[in-house]
């Protein structure tokens, strides 16, 4: 079935605002981004392409030194990768319901689904006056664009001004610590995660090269998955 003009255009008035918040988010770190991607010699081609065909903001960032500026191994760069997106297997698992009968936008729908867009989609119900379906697609279209402009921007600053740009890449370790920061204020009293997470990082401190990054990724996803069955098995012997 056809969405209707007006439908579409109260699905993108609804959508719009809501996506504000990310769109100024991206434009600072798509153009520190781009920036970065200059400032190491690499091409505006190479960035957009990154932003447009990856759209995996901070596995992006991750890959400038530790993908593109390292000994190539294939190997690593698909556990890295497969590692610091992980997270996105479990976004999409909790999506299927609302992907649900999207049709031709499903594909798209899933490759732009991002942090943002996930908490977008998954905060308050759409109006009725709203299609879901065009709503789905623009928030997802709008933060997708947001990323690219923002790398754009970065790329054109990165050609024509030049500065030191020493420590700018320290804007993933921010936007790391902001969210750490939003999960732990978000969880109550549950902080069992992050404080899994911390604790399984320390070899990174410790050790400091790119292996143990992997290592503790995996280690994180072992002892979360552990304690997740032990509670489970809790509250099935509570429940009996």
């Amino acid at each position: 079935m056809s969405i209707k003009k007006e439908e579409l255009i109260e699905s993108l008035k609804y959508a719009l605002p809501k996506t504000i918040p990310v769109l100024i988010g991206y434009l600072f770190l798509g153009m520190a981004y781009g920036i970065l991607m200059k400032a190491k010699g690499f091409s505006t081609f190479l960035a957009m392409f990154m932003s447009m065909a990856a759209y995996c903001g901070s596995m992006q960032y991750v890959a400038i030194n530790y993908l593109f500026l390292a000994p190539f191994n294939p190997l690593y760069a698909f556990i890295l990768t497969l590692t610091v997106n992980s997270r996105m297997s479990f976004y999409g698992i909790s999506m299927v319901s609302k992907y649900k009968g999207s049709g031709l936008l499903k594909p798209f729908l899933i490759f732009s689904l991002s942090d943002e867009t996930f908490s977008i989609l998954c905060s308050g119900n759409v109006p009725e006056n709203v299609n879901r379906k065009a709503f789905l697609f623009f928030v997802s279209f709008l933060n997708y664009i947001y990323w690219a402009l923002g790398t754009l921007l970065g790329c054109l600053i990165g050609n024509f001004v030049r500065f030191n740009t020493k420590g700018l890449d320290f804007v993933l370790t921010a936007l790391f610590v902001v969210i750490f920061v939003e999960q732990w204020l978000d969880s109550d009293n549950n902080h069992k995660g992050a404080i899994i997470g911390l604790i399984c990082s320390i070899p990174i401190l410790i050790f400091k090269t790119n292996i143990f990054i992997i290592f503790s990724m995996v280690l994180i996803f072992i002892v979360i998955s552990i304690s997740y069955n032990l509670d489970k098995y809790k509250e099935r012997k509570l429940s009996e």
